[in-house]
């Protein structure tokens, strides 16, 4: 499977192309619209969220709920070029100097497009914004609902934002908290403590990061391979993960505290039971063991940086006259971490269903199903 991305930020909209999704599997369109929704959704979000309303178009390559085995394209109106048509015009009537950008924002990549394209900075924080996320959402929803049928949940929940970090279960009451929850998260107290701090920061121009967690529940072990470096699960997840804007580190299971303990404590030794088959007595690994799932379940963490659009700005240098200034602002978020969560979840769907169709080559649903069944009962009788 492959796809592309196109649109900018305050274009008239977002498409994408997905090509190699077998025919016969059941897509809802409502299901997709439902997590661009949550993608929109958190305490710390802006104006802009308050603009767009976003929905998928389903151009091609579904027919009657079910996919034909054909290009899936799909696209994602932005409401807001209502008020940019006239700046983000294609043609000579475009409008290139009222909104230009000559303070370009630490943090961004304003400066470093601008010097790599040799292009104005609108046209660089244009295509670089996490606007682009909600076509992935769309994209790896789709991902999302054939997971689904194999059995495959994908959840995740929010560990810390800012200095505040929340106490973790792993409970059925918990998940339902977490669901329930602006923050995304499950401790009551932590929460209150979220909203106080995101007051704090909004008050001073300020902005949020954190600290967020995918969980992966119900793969088959054996997704993924060791015997290339590009073909290693893990790396490609983390590729994946890491190309989200903002997103600066990611580890599994135990991750760097694994680095502080003898190896007796982070290895999980193996156990044997009828009928279940093979399994770990604890998933330090976070489910992956030499670039392959091991069948437990795949646990991701990713540090979210504070989004780099301050309303106190840094210092910056004027492009033309190379004066120290105020770097410019553009409408932001104070914190989008919980939103975050849901791009992290979509794009880590993509790359789990490529690995499944990697190991089971499949031109239709029936023959993904009847393969991952019959090496689910293969891997419980070994």
């Amino acid at each position: 499977m492959r796809y592309l991305t196109a649109g900018e930020s305050h274009g008239p909209k977002l498409v994408g192309i997905l090509e190699g999704v077998p025919s016969g599997a059941k897509i809802d369109k409502e299901t997709i619209d439902q997590a661009l929704q949550e993608r929109q959704k958190g305490p710390g979000r802006g104006g802009r969220m308050k603009i767009e309303k976003d929905q998928v178009t389903i151009l091609s390559g579904v027919r009657g709920g079910l996919t034909t085995g054909a290009p899936i394209a799909l696209e994602i109106i932005n409401r807001d070029w209502a008020n940019w048509e006239k700046i983000m015009a294609w043609g000579d009537e475009a409008d290139l100097e009222s909104r230009k950008v000559i303070t370009p924002r630490p943090g961004h990549a304003d400066l470093t497009g601008h010097l790599k394209y040799r292009t104005e900075v609108r046209n660089v924080l244009e295509r670089a914004s996490a606007r682009e996320t909600a076509m992935r959402v769309a994209i790896g929803n789709i991902a999302v609902q054939i997971l689904e049928a194999l059995g495959v949940e994908i959840r995740g929940q929010v560990l810390s934002v800012g200095k505040v970090r929340m106490n973790s279960e792993d409970t059925p009451e918990y998940w339902q908290r977490v669901q329930a929850s602006e923050w995304k998260v499950g401790d009551p107290q932590g929460e209150e403590a979220l909203y106080t701090q995101l007051q704090e920061a909004r008050s001073k121009g300020e902005s949020l990061g954190g600290v967020l967690q995918i969980q992966v529940q119900n793969l088959l072990p054996g997704l993924g391979s060791y015997v290339q470096w590009d073909r290693k699960l893990d790396g490609r997840l983390a590729q994946a993960v890491l190309s989200v804007q903002a997103i600066k580190g990611v580890a599994f299971g135990m991750g760097f505290a694994a680095g502080q303990h003898f190896g007796s404590e982070v290895h999980d030794p193996i156990g044997y039971d009828s009928g279940r088959g093979y399994y770990r007595y604890s998933n330090n690994a976070g489910g992956i063991e030499g670039g392959m799932t091991n069948g437990e379940p795949v646990i991701i963490e990713a540090v979210m940086k504070p989004i780099p659009t301050l309303y106190s700005p840094l210092s910056t240098v004027n492009l033309e006259t190379k004066e120290v200034m105020e770097a410019s602002v553009e409408r932001s978020d104070v914190c989008a971490v919980p939103a975050a969560l849901v791009v992290l979840k979509h794009v880590a769907a993509w790359e789990i269903l490529q690995a499944i169709l990697e190991k089971f080559p499949a031109d239709t649903w029936d023959e993904l199903d009847k393969a991952w069944q019959d090496y689910k009962r293969f891997v419980s009788e070994q």
